[in-house]
This record gives C-alpha cells, sequence and structure tokens, in this order.
C-alpha cells in the first residue's frame, strides 16, 4: 500500500477526511518552505501539495499566480524544487504530492523528472494541463517508480471520461468544485454538492475523492465531506497567509498553523458527531 493510499485508509478508519493543503515551493523564498510545510502538518493538513513554479499556470487564480510569480522571481526552478524536497522530508512524514505542469516535466524527460521525484520522496503528481488521452507513457513511467498519478475531473466531466480518468489515476481523483480557476469562494455551490455525488458511484471502493478549488473554510470542508467527499484541498487560503506576512515569518508559521488546525477541526468534528 502506498503512502497516500494508507493516509486515506488510516483516516477512513477513523472517521476523518483528508485536509490536503498546498503551497508554492519557494514563496516567499525557498529556505522557507520546509517551515511552511512543518507549520502545515503540525497544525493537521494529512497530506502536503507543493506546487512547483511555472511561467503560466493555466488553472490558477490570481492568488496563487501571484505566489507563483514570487517563487520564480527567487529563482526556484524545477530542479531546484526536487532537489529541495529532501531537505522537506527531514521536516514532513506526510505524503507529499507535486502539482505542476506538463512543460517542466517534458523538458526534464519524463525518466529523469520521475528519477528525481522518487529519490526525494515524492508520493504523486498532478499534472492540470495533461490530458489522459495523452498519458499512456507518463502513466507508465510513473508507475514504474511507485509515483501516484492523480488527475482532474470537473462537473462537466461526462460518465464515460470520467471511467477513463479513474482508470488513470491513482492516490485520489481531484475534483474540481467549480467552473474556473483557482482561489477562495465564499460557500460551496450547489453544483459542487451535486458533482460529488454524481461521482461517487464510480469512485466509491475504489479510490479516494477529494475536492479542490475554492475551498477555504472550515464549514467548506464539513459540507463537502458531509457530501461523501474523502478529502479537502485548501490552496488561496494558506498562500494569502504567506502573501500577508511575507516580512514576518515568525507571524506567518503561527498563522499557518492556526489555519490549519481550523480547518482540521472541522473533518474531526464530523468523526466526533457520529
Amino acid at each position: 500500500m502506498r503512502e497516500i493510499e494508507k493516509t486515506f485508509h488510516d483516516l477512513r478508519e477513523r472517521g476523518d477526511g483528508a485536509l490536503i493543503g498546498y503551497v508554492t515551493f519557494g514563496d516567499p523564498r525557498p529556505e522557507d518552505t520546509p517551515k511552511i510545510v512543518e507549520a502545515l502538518t503540525d497544525g493537521g493538513v494529512d497530506i502536503v501539495e507543493l506546487g512547483i513554479p511555472f511561467s503560466d499556470p493555466i488553472a490558477d487564480g490570481p492568488t496563487i499566480q501571484a505566489a507563483t510569480q514570487r517563487a520564480l522571481k527567487a529563482g526556484v526552478t524545477p530542479k531546484a524544487a526536487l532537489e529541495a524536497i529532501q531537505i522537506i522530508r527531514e521536516r514532513c512524514s506526510a505524503p507529499i504530492v507535486i502539482l505542476t505542469y506538463y512543460n517542466p516535466v517534458f523538458r526534464m524527460g519524463l525518466e529523469n523528472f520521475f528519477i528525481s521525484a522518487r529519490n526525494c520522496k515524492v508520493d504523486g503528481l498532478i499534472v492540470p494541463d495533461l490530458p489522459v488521452e495523452e498519458a499512456l507513457e507518463y502513466k507508465r513511467v510513473a508507475e514504474d517508480h511507485s509515483i501516484d498519478t492523480i488527475f482532474l475531473a470537473a462537473p462537466s466531466t461526462s460518465p464515460e471520461r470520467l471511467k477513463k480518468i479513474i482508470s488513470y489515476t491513482s492516490g485520489f481523483l481531484y475534483v474540481v468544485s467549480v467552473f474556473g480557476v483557482t482561489g477562495a469562494r465564499e460557500s460551496v455551490q450547489a453544483l459542487t454538492i451535486q458533482t460529488i455525488r454524481r461521482f461517487l458511484p464510480y469512485t466509491r471502493e475504489r479510490i479516494p475523492l477529494a475536492v479542490g478549488f475554492g475551498i477555504s473554510k472550515p464549514e467548506h470542508v464539513k459540507t463537502i465531506i458531509e457530501n461523501g467527499a474523502d478529502g479537502a484541498i485548501v490552496g488561496s487560503a494558506f498562500v494569502k497567509i504567506i502573501e500577508k506576512n511575507q516580512g514576518n515569518l515568525d507571524r506567518m508559521l503561527r498563522k499557518i498553523g492556526e489555519e490549519a488546525r481550523e480547518l482540521k477541526r472541522a473533518t474531526v468534528e464530523l468523526r466526533e458527531g457520529l
């Protein structure tokens, strides 16, 4: 059993949902990221999602785009990010998932990229701009190196295409909760709940389902897990804390930990209410 699968299994045994926390590697400085990851996991984040900066992050909204620009300005490269994950591993026992775009993977070469990812103990990879129709070789190489391939499904995904996406997916299925790009929203839309319920017959007892895009508050986390999701993915809420506290690392880390605890409490409260 791989680490992501084991995490979801253990959480399910306890009656918990998974809290997956996203930050951009190198934002605001590469040397800050290991401490940020430690604050996330100390606060209760179960799986860490690290964005490797790319100059054209088409799936990301303004908050994460700005984080990407800060990281690129700080000199972050995909190779440097992968190498630094080895340092992060000294502070983090939680599964680590990389989110990047296909261009950096292609430029490094599939084999070289996955060898580097395996060597620094990356558990999974998300590539939002890689469709399953073009992912056969990518999936093969990832499997050779025991790294999970996490694909995205959206409210517009048809049942036929969903089945194909699931067949290429391991670790968890990333459900895009809304149309559009990443970014905090005020409430969970009815469309999100409808999408979870529509996907569950295809994912139940096959692969965990985690929901992202617009999930930023404890009540969001509670709502999507109450409606059947196995996990919630929170990114912009953490990235905003980093943006607002760039000049005070101690305060940044404290607020990240506090935010993670509040979000994680929403999954623990569900268990306690059973």
